[in-house]
């Protein structure tokens, strides 16, 4: 099964900048989208590739995060969440449990600059987040999710590692639960393919960075370790444009 994760930074202007193309081209059998900033009445016009469903988690608060799901291989089911009102508000989650696994798309709340959601982030969401995927895992079947998870977990993750320490993405606190998250029995699916540096999946708008290749890998796929031997690739495709972040993807054998 081909999979594909993308911070699309609003799917109506990235509409705008050829992504139906890309999503048409890529022949995923899911595609996993965040930040749409939409309601599904705000594209209702859109005809989307032949074969695909979409599936959508909109914010309460218009033109704001949100996740959406379109698939061409039909979902067991769908969930929206992860069964906690005071983080559901925002639409960061949607789970597709197919035959031999849940899907789990994930926006994950950003610091912010000063790091003024931190503890939000690491105290409240990290923690409910870790505890979701747990029950997911316990009704039987593994668990790959993904998305932009916010945070480079290594020095080799992000071009300066130095002058971002504590920056939203890269503080001690975030990068350890990241390790935690990993530690209890998850595959970072990209590093099982390539262990070196220079790989990212966003940049900054500014300074010309993403031409400079000055970036972050913030955008995963992490997979149950029972799902290492199924794992047939992962990639980043940087070469998409039209957002700030560009394409990842996992293939299941």
């Amino acid at each position: 099964m081909k999979l594909v994760s993308w911070n699309v930074n609003g799917i109506r202007a990235v509409l705008k900048k050829g992504a139906m193309d890309y999503f048409a081209a890529v022949q995923a059998d899911v595609i996993c989208l965040q930040e749409i900033k939409a309601h599904p009445g705000d594209v209702q016009h859109i005809t989307w590739p032949h074969g695909y469903e979409v599936e959508w988690n909109s914010a309460d608060k218009k033109g704001y995060s949100g996740t959406a799901v379109l698939a061409r291989v039909k979902p067991q089911s769908v969930t929206n969440g992860i069964g906690v009102a005071e983080h559901d508000r925002e639409g960061r989650v949607i789970t597709a449990e197919f035959a031999d696994f849940y899907l789990v798309n994930v926006y994950q709340p950003n610091s912010q600059r000063g790091l003024t959601r931190l503890d939000y982030r690491v105290k409240e969401w990290d923690p409910a987040f870790r505890a979701f995927l747990k029950k997911l895992e316990k009704k039987g079947k593994p668990v790959v999710f993904c998305g932009d998870l916010n945070v480079a977990h290594t020095e080799t993750d992000l071009t300066n590692p130095k002058t971002n320490r504590r920056n939203a993405g890269f503080t001690d606190e975030e990068r350890t639960n990241f390790s935690a998250l990993l530690a209890e029995g998850r595959v970072d699916t990209f590093r099982e393919f390539e262990k070196g540096p220079g790989h990212y999946s966003w940049w900054s708008q500014m300074m010309n960075c993403r031409a400079r290749n000055i970036g972050w890998r913030v955008d995963y796929f992490v997979a149950s370790e029972k799902l290492r031997p199924a794992l047939k690739r992962a990639w980043i495709s940087p070469e998409v444009m039209g957002s700030d972040h560009c394409p990842v993807g996992l293939e299941l054998g």
